[in-house]
């Protein structure tokens, strides 16, 4: 795999302040920044082409605590006004323009309904889109185009710690990996609880097959006074994992969205080695069961 050279400049110096992200050799451009600071990122050059956009607020309810908002614009300036009168739920806005301004209306209406594709297969996070876009019709050189351009923002976009296109890794087994993860197990006879993973990337992954507890009740705060339904789901291909997140619909009370939430899990292999696997995700209450404390992750096939 090659390397990638990403520039990231932070306009005001400070993180979590308004910052531009580029790919050497890439045309495209994306400009972030906070709501409080929306005044000054419609100031910028960016804000005066054409363009795709994300609207993105943090929420407890929403899957992977991220609501979003897709959509594409001729005039950033109005659109952000509008929005901005009438959409509560975001805090953060993401641009996506290109350097060259040569993409055309169709261009980014290929581009809008390709991001909210990607959105619902990734499903990272919660859509506010109302409507689907329709995509656009595009020559077969435009559309490679598009897609290239898309590849590259899949790249940037995580880098920004935006992962609403992040689709997830498919395991395509040891051939395809020089240093597979090992398979870890996880099993709970008392509520029919029988589930493998793998890390696949970054990211601790269930694997199909998996049978897993579908939500988790009670009242109290505390983790002991959690407890599962009786209730299994069995893992499928179709729903494992690009279900709204590759634990969520197994486990209620956990959510993979934050890499900065990352929680490692500790085995060691027979043969002594170090075997690694790990959480990612924004932590709510997570049951002894699940981080490994009483009933852990055992490594094996």
């Amino acid at each position: 795999m090659t390397g990638k050279h990403i520039e990231l400049f932070l306009v005001e110096g400070v993180p979590g302040g308004i910052t531009t992200a580029e790919i050497a050799g890439w045309t495209g451009h994306v400009l972030a920044g906070p709501r409080s600071e929306l005044g000054d990122v419609l100031k910028r050059d960016e804000a005066k082409r054409n363009g795709a956009y994300l609207l993105l607020g943090d929420d407890e309810e929403a899957i992977g605590g991220v609501r979003c908002y897709i959509g594409r614009t001729e005039d950033f300036i109005n659109r952000f006004r509008d929005h901005s009168a009438k959409k509560e739920f975001w805090d953060r806005v993401v641009l996506i323009t290109c350097k060259d301004d040569s993409f055309t209306e169709g261009h980014w209406g290929y581009l809008e309904w390709r991001l909210v594709e990607l959105a619902k297969q990734a499903a990272r996070v919660t859509l506010e889109n109302s409507n689907s876009p329709q995509g656009r019709k595009l020559s077969e050189a435009q559309v490679s185009d598009m897609e290239a351009f898309l590849q590259q923002l899949q790249i940037v976009l995580p880098v920004l710690g935006v992962n609403a296109i992040r689709v997830r890794a498919v395991n395509t087994g040891p051939e395809g990996d020089a240093h597979p993860s090992p398979v870890f197990t996880l099993r709970n006879a008392k509520y029919n609880v029988e589930a493998r993973a793998q890390q696949l990337g970054d990211e601790f992954t269930m694997l199909e097959g998996s049978r897993v507890v579908a939500t988790w009740a009670g009242t109290g705060k505390a983790e002991s006074t959690r407890r599962p339904m009786t209730r299994t789901v069995l893992c499928t291909a179709s729903s494992w994992p690009t279900a709204p997140c590759a634990w969520t619909a197994a486990l209620a009370s956990s959510r993979v969205t934050s890499p900065s939430a990352r929680r490692p899990l500790r085995r060691r292999s027979p043969s002594g080695a170090p075997a690694t696997g790990v959480w990612s995700g924004r932590r709510r209450t997570v049951p002894p069961m699940v981080t490994g404390r009483t009933a852990g992750w055992s490594e094996g096939v």
